[in-house]
């Protein structure tokens, strides 16, 4: 987590005061995991201003990932696209970061022999445009006004469960963004993830589409 979102809404004040907000939505990232059933996973919290992620040195913001990656060596890296969902500047940046650190990290490792299946993929979270398009249409047809899909923060397309959206609800204090959108059609968006794969490049391995991030890895 490069930054603690400190300067994120307060959907309920008696949940969070913009003093401790951001040790609030780190406890809050715990309880997610606890959710889905990973009470144990590591959290890194590189606590980076919120907001302000773009300012901060690129190259210390970099390795401070890459330095995670080396110690972790995962099969599969997953970070933020070009749009960041919601072309969040905090999104972009920790994406393009993240995106450097696998290439750095990952090029570290080809100079020394391969043994560990690390550093096999990188994946950008994505929205497929077409589920987007059906969000926004129903919205309108129960006359929500959805206000300017391409406005700030708003989610973005790309081209194209349960437990998971009790996961994000477990983020208390953020629930003011989703508000606009009527739990009965949350599932729609929120219930299942879609991935853009970065590397390697698609056109180097079968076209298929994945139904698992970790399917057709080496061992």
């Amino acid at each position: 987590m490069a930054t603690s979102g400190e300067a994120g809404p307060i959907s309920d004040p008696s949940l969070a005061t913009r003093d401790n907000l951001a040790a609030v939505r780190e406890e809050e990232e715990r309880q997610a995991l606890r959710t889905v059933g990973k009470p144990d996973a590591r959290i890194e919290f590189l606590r980076y201003p919120d907001g302000g992620l773009k300012d901060v040195a690129r190259n210390e913001l970099v390795e401070r990932i890459a330095q995670i990656l080396r110690d972790v060596r995962p099969q599969v890296v997953v970070t933020f696209g070009p749009e960041g969902i919601t072309k969040h500047d905090d999104h972009i940046a920790v994406g393009q970061a993240a995106t450097e650190a696998f290439h750095r990290a990952r090029g570290e490792q080809d100079a020394a022999p391969r043994s560990d299946g690390s550093f096999q993929r990188l994946y950008y979270n994505a929205i497929p445009r077409s589920a987007m398009d059906q969000i926004w249409n129903a919205l309108r047809v129960r006359g929500i006004d959805i206000g300017d899909p391409e406005g700030p923060f708003m989610p973005r397309g790309v081209p194209d469960q349960a437990r998971k959206l009790q996961a994000i609800r477990a983020h208390r204090t953020q629930q003011v963004e989703l508000e606009y959108l009527p739990e009965d059609l949350q599932p729609e968006l929120l219930g299942a993830e879609a991935f853009v794969q970065a590397w390697p490049p698609p056109e180097t391995e079968e076209r298929a589409v994945r139904g698992s991030l970790l399917g057709g890895l080496e061992d």
